[in-house]
């Protein structure tokens, strides 16, 4: 495979397209709604109209505003000279009436609104190609210009030089400590070991999160290529995907690309040509929570029990069967190969001075408009919750958003002109975290948020520390007792010292943030404590 051979693929995909091309959202989400049918319906009645040669019915990925699924999306200036025309909630019934408006006839269905600020506001560098290519087909993500970055790295560019370009586009790990993604790469290419790993974290357990899923199930080969970048700058040869088996339909298309992707020469040995080899197997586990830490994480992948161990020694410097290995999230490969098209001084261009580029977000809660969402870095959370998220369904007051998910914070409605960056938030007492949003109405009961999350985190802990194990279940027990009208002062000092004494002495990240929303729930409304206790 070369430069040319993967040019005459674009080429043909975009010589074989239709006039008119019919795209039906096949994302988790749209799938459960009915997607499969609409899409089979569609295909029937425009053989049926006689628009098999003009029309083409694809698949593609998330468009994004999931309470409106299923969704289809028509590209053509030929209807009704608008392009491109959103379709909601679509039925069986309904695709007899988009057919019939792709054949110039009048037909009254329900139209999305593309120029609302849901859409008009968003920044797509990782969802680009989302909702646009069929993640089945590696042709229809090589006409998208997939696999060019890869190419041009390898023919063109030191793995010294593609480390300096993430460095300078300021990319932070998307994941949640928002470590900078540069220092991470060069900390393992300057290690010293016989081989080296490249793992991909797809363990994405966050309650209302589903961003690294919508991009696995919407463009796999955007993190393949990203994956294999990194590899090529690190100067490894094997990588993992580590996906919680809750994710089939993400699982599968991995599979598919993958296996895509080898037959084309773009992994496995000599890409493009090159002396460079690098091979991606998947690692699917089980749905522990603690598995998204990486030291837990590599234990799972070497067929251990997923239990964290003690920083040092990192990975970058001993991970993977104890050879340096670069771990990062779905969302930070993503963004690899857009930086490498477009340059490191453009991604840098965007977001604020510390928080470079844009955050894949999951909206979800008391939300009108829940999805997945892409913003720079500095867009603030009035913006995402009012604006783009229609804000809180029957004219509802919002009161909190949760950011971060159990390691995260709960932040009040009067910090919502505060610009969604590292720094911000967690002055605010939350964190970027992955990137689940979760809304909360006048109606909520913050300590009851701060319990939910509390014995999510009593659940998910592996058990290996004491603090956490134990710390975490008397945390809750407390939680119970005040939201049952029992506990007295004494018991909320009681809590609040726990909290202290959890977060500084548990073994990792699970641990050590459990007490967060019961830190930011006491600050900003520690009078819905006060009042359940008196």
């Amino acid at each position: 495979m070369d430069l040319a051979e993967l040019q005459q693929i674009a080429q043909k995909e975009r010589a074989n397209s239709k006039p008119i091309r019919v795209r039906c959202c096949m994302a988790a989400g749209c799938l459960s709604s009915g997607a499969v049918a609409v899409k089979e319906s569609l295909e029937k009645t425009t053989a049926e109209a006689g628009l098999a040669d003009k029309v083409e019915i694809c698949s593609v990925g998330c468009m994004g505003l999931c309470c409106q699924g299923p969704l289809v999306q028509v590209d053509s200036p030929e209807v009704q000279n608008l392009t491109p025309l959103l379709y909601e909630k679509v039925t069986l019934e309904n695709a007899s009436a988009i057919v019939a408006e792709l054949n110039g006839d009048e037909a009254k269905i329900q139209q999305g609104n593309l120029n609302q600020p849901f859409f008009t506001k968003q920044l797509p560098i990782v969802l680009e190609n989302s909702g646009k290519v069929d993640p089945e087909r590696i042709e229809s993500y090589i006409a998208a210009d997939g696999y060019q970055a890869l190419y041009h790295v390898l023919r063109d560019k030191t793995p010294t030089e593609i480390v300096d370009a993430i460095t300078r586009s300021g990319l932070r790990g998307r994941g949640g400590g928002g470590y900078p993604t540069g220092v991470k790469w060069a900390t393992v290419a300057k290690a010293r070991g016989e081989r080296k790993f490249v793992i991909c974290n797809a363990d994405e357990g966050d309650p209302g999160a589903f961003m690294d899923r919508s991009v696995l199930e919407s463009d796999p080969h955007r993190v393949l290529e990203g994956m294999a970048i990194a590899a090529y700058a690190v100067g490894a040869s094997q990588g993992y995907i580590y996906i919680r088996a809750e994710y089939p339909i993400a699982i599968n298309r991995l599979q598919i690309a993958i296996r895509q992707a080898q037959r084309l020469g773009l992994l496995g040995s000599n890409i493009f040509d090159s002396p460079f080899d690098f091979k991606i197997d998947i690692r699917i586990g089980a749905g522990a929570y603690v598995c998204g830490e990486e030291t837990a994480l590599m234990a799972s992948i070497e067929g251990k029990r997923g239990t964290p161990r003690p920083r040092p020694p990192y990975p970058a410097e001993s991970g993977l069967w104890g050879f340096p290995t670069l771990i990062n999230n779905v969302e930070t490969y993503a963004n690899v190969p857009w930086i490498i098209r477009k340059g490191a001084d453009v991604f840098a261009s965007i977001g604020t001075e510390k928080s470079k580029g844009t955050k894949v977000f999951a909206l979800a809660g008391k939300i009108q408009n829940t999805g997945i969402i892409e913003v720079p870095m500095g867009t603030t959370l009035r913006q995402i919750v009012e604006e783009m998220g229609g804000g809180v369904p029957d004219g509802g007051i919002a009161k909190a958003v949760q950011t971060g998910g159990p390691s995260g914070g709960c932040i009040p409605a009067s910090a919502f002109d505060s610009p969604v960056d590292y720094e911000s938030l967690s002055q605010l007492g939350s964190i970027m975290g992955s990137g689940g949003m979760i809304v909360m109405d006048e109606t909520t009961n913050m300590v009851d948020v701060a319990k939910f999350f509390m014995e999510f985190c009593m659940d998910e802990s592996c058990g290996k520390c004491i603090p956490c194990r134990v710390g975490t279940v008397q945390l809750y027990q407390l939680l119970t007792k005040i939201c049952e009208g029992k506990a007295s002062f004494a018991d909320l000092e009681l809590l609040e010292e726990l909290c202290d004494m959890v977060k500084h002495t548990s073994l990792c990240g699970l641990g050590q943030s459990a007490p967060n929303p019961v830190f930011s729930t006491l600050r900003y409304f520690r009078d819905e404590y006060l009042t359940l206790i008196k």
